[in-house]
């Protein structure tokens, strides 16, 4: 009787051991998420670190080294990057342009939004991070 319980457990945790092997199959769903976000580039190191994201006190030029923050300038004031005028105005933050242009081209509201967005944009890479 006694080999009888032993045979039988030694097939219970040699099957238990098989399955537990055998990874569960993944739901179509899940794959094509995973090929997805296998075609993402990698994280640049500069996005990992959520401080070292440029904010609306940075130089324009820092705004738009960085490729997530440019795209949130660009969004608000099209063309930015390209502005014949650049040299001019990159070493300024968004506050100085305002003030300089009279508010005629870098208006308060233009801040208020690039600043909105700039902290979603801190928000979201805090919880991909994490």
């Amino acid at each position: 009787m006694l080999k009888a319980i032993l045979a039988t457990a030694a097939l219970v945790a040699a099957a238990t051991a098989a399955s537990a092997q055998t990874a569960p199959a993944t739901p179509p769903a899940d794959q094509a998420a995973d090929a997805a976000l296998a075609t993402l580039p990698p994280l640049d190191a500069t996005l990992k670190d959520i401080a070292a994201l440029p904010t609306i006190n940075h130089s324009i030029k820092a705004l738009l080294a960085n490729p997530a923050t440019a795209f949130v300038l660009e969004k608000h004031l099209p063309g930015v990057s390209q502005h014949p005028d650049r040299p001019l105005f990159e070493g300024m933050n968004l506050q100085e342009v305002a003030d300089l242009s009279g508010g005629a081209v870098v208006t308060q509201a233009i801040i208020a939004a690039i600043d909105a967005d700039l902290n979603d944009l801190r928000g979201l890479w805090s919880e991909i991070i994490r």
